[in-house]
């Protein structure tokens, strides 16, 4: 199989990373991109670590699975196909789905750790680092974390003050300066996604 052409990208929580990608891929069958998401590597709750106030930290590099996640990479590069369940964030209300990944000459992994996990930051032939406005990004998490994942107001603000900035202190923007392309995505992007769909086009070409 001709090798993937590696892609990562990464940005702090709210930055708008899954929307990002959604609109990129969306014009792309799964023959042509596979997307693995480190959302779906997170550990069971009960492995997670609580802090100082008995607030369990989804913010920090031991949360993921990295082992496994790493391991459905490497399969992925070989040819399988992989299955994985759909993390839901802990929402009883969400049924989670099975997802179904081929590999694909284009493969894309999101996540908040990617540039920091040094093994797969060695593997990426692109790296993209999308970021936007604190503000904004606290509006978006608010947004996600109560309309997605069920979590109170008071519980969001808390984690973000407390997990989600150091963490993006400490594993994500220090990594800033040592990618390929940083989107802005405080409004449009449609200049960078065309950019990148036209790089794009020609590596499934080639791959064929």
């Amino acid at each position: 199989m001709y090798k993937p052409y590696i892609v990562g990208i990464t940005g702090g929580s709210g930055s708008g990373k899954t929307t990002f990608l959604r609109k990129l891929s969306e014009s792309y069958s799964s023959k042509e991109i596979c997307v693995l998401s480190m959302d779906n590597y997170y550990k069971p709750r009960t492995q997670q670590v609580f802090d100082e106030n008995g607030v369990q930290n989804f913010d920090m590099v031991e949360s993921i699975d990295t082992q496994s996640f790493f391991k459905d990479i490497v399969r992925l590069i070989s040819g399988e196909t992989i299955e994985k369940e759909e993390y839901t964030f802990n929402n009883s209300q969400v049924k989670p789905r099975i997802i179904h990944i081929a590999p694909a000459p284009i493969m894309i992994l999101e996540g908040l750790f990617i540039m920091h996990m040094k093994d797969l930051r060695s593997l990426l032939d692109l790296k993209v680092y999308i970021e936007a406005k604190d503000a904004l990004k606290i509006i978006r998490r608010i947004k996600r974390d109560q309309n997605e994942r069920n979590y109170p107001l008071e519980d969001v603000l808390y984690r973000y003050e407390s997990h989600v900035l150091p963490s993006y202190e400490n594993y994500i923007f220090p990594y800033r300066n040592d990618v390929d392309i940083i989107v802005n995505n405080n409004g449009n992007t449609d200049a960078v996604l065309k950019i990148l769909r036209n790089h794009f086009d020609i590596l499934i070409e080639q791959s064929k």
